[in-house]
């Protein structure tokens, strides 16, 4: 079959199965995020305890997150990720039991989320330094089309999910995750994987090499700074929805899905986007752009009293939260050495999802006492201040990413 230039990384068959499964996983994946966050709402009624929730379910990839990176360098990925989608079946399945049975109570849902965050941990950095090492010379517009598959699972699962909660209830949206995982875990079973170098350094020796690495070298600690500015400051935004909806706009869940949706329409079309691009020229400053994007989304959603303003908001939001992602996924993984991988996307994912967390928390507590709009217009403001200074920074960060590609030509630095 003849792929278009936009999906050449599909003429690889063990990324059409990595592909195949994704979508299957992720829409149950969004579609128990949003009646998880909901159920938390009807149980309690606390924008805290919302936050709490939140900040457990990511709390291990805060703590866990660059240990999981060094372990994906050090032991094959793919049984890592098995592993890790294993655990995911077991907790939704645990979920479901609890919520259809009518028996959940809130510490049902933070001891399983808290279980979850721990899939997450090990899974995220193994996940993508896989995906990378199967794209080969494709890793941009494999993870592109990964961005898209993640944001079009995104856009449709919340609206299903809301639906699905109005009228039948969270334990399915539970009960259908914990069978869409089944399709992720038989793709990387039979999928061919590259041979993954033999690593010498003992652990303690082999952590520290990558720590090293991220500090010294001026792009890869700009990158993951920026990301943790708008993992804490913006992107918390999500764990405030559910009040939003509710309190703010007067809606229910329907309205909440449709609120999760349109962030997810915003950046799906972000990373269709980027399917288009061939290398990574000009990807520093969309980075920049991204991160500014996502600032302004946030400050018109904290400013909004309207449910179709809110929505625009979100959409521009999810816009700019995968151009900064994905870019800067793609630049961290295009530019560091393959055997650093596993150790930079576990940075990655400390800075991306570990920080994510604090901010929840934060944001859960400020909107109990200071109230949504003030909290979420305070964090916007704080990540557009971020990214003016990131973009003050380029030329140099420009500089220290071409020293990294000798050779490459002016028209394809990033």
């Amino acid at each position: 079959m003849h792929w278009p230039a936009s999906l050449r990384s599909l003429r690889n068959r063990s990324l059409r199965l990595f592909f195949a499964g994704q979508a299957v996983s992720l829409a149950g994946t969004w579609m128990q995020s949003v009646a998880q966050g909901w159920l938390v709402w009807r149980l309690t009624r606390s924008s805290e305890m919302l936050g709490l929730v939140g900040f457990l379910g990511q709390l291990p990839v805060s703590l866990f997150g660059v240990v999981a990176g060094s372990l994906a360098d050090r032991f094959p990925r793919r049984r890592i990720v098995l592993v890790t989608q294993a655990n995911a079946i077991v907790q939704a399945s645990l979920l479901a039991a609890v919520t259809l049975l009518g028996a959940v109570r809130p510490w049902h849902v933070i001891v399983l989320a808290t279980m979850l965050g721990m899939t997450y941990a090990f899974e995220i950095p193994a996940r993508q330094a896989l995906l990378a090492d199967v794209a080969g010379d494709d890793m941009p517009n494999a993870i592109a089309l990964n961005s898209s598959i993640v944001n079009g699972a995104r856009a449709v699962g919340p609206a299903l999910a809301g639906w699905l909660v109005a009228v039948i209830g969270e334990g399915w949206c539970f009960a259908l995750n914990a069978v869409s995982f089944l399709g992720t875990f038989y793709a990387l079973w039979v999928m061919e994987v590259p041979p993954q170098a033999r690593v010498e350094l003992g652990h303690r020796a082999h952590l520290a090499e990558g720590l090293r690495y991220a500090w010294r070298t001026p792009h890869v600690r700009a990158l993951l700074l920026l990301l943790g500015a708008s993992s804490l400051l913006a992107m918390p935004y999500v764990t405030l929805l559910p009040v939003v909806a509710s309190e703010v706009l007067h809606g229910g869940p329907a309205l909440f899905g449709w609120l999760q949706a349109l962030s997810g329409i915003g950046a799906f079309a972000g990373a269709v986007a980027l399917l288009a691009r061939r290398g990574i020229g000009g990807l520093a400053r969309r980075v920049g752009v991204g991160a500014t994007m996502l600032g302004l989304g946030a400050l018109g959603l904290g400013l909004s009293t309207r449910p179709l303003l809110s929505l625009a908001a979100l959409a521009v939001a999810g816009l700019g939260f995968i151009t900064q992602m994905a870019g800067s996924m793609t630049l961290l993984q295009s530019l560091c050495p393959r055997e650093l991988r596993g150790r930079v996307m576990g940075l990655f994912s400390t800075l991306f999802v570990g920080v994510t967390p604090f901010g929840a928390l934060a944001y859960g507590v400020a909107a109990h006492r200071v109230g949504v709009m003030p909290t979420l217009v305070t964090g916007a403001g704080a990540l557009l201040l971020a990214s003016a200074a990131y973009h003050l920074g380029l030329p140099s960060l420009r500089r220290s990413m071409a020293a990294a590609r000798p050779g490459i030509a002016a028209a394809d630095q990033p």
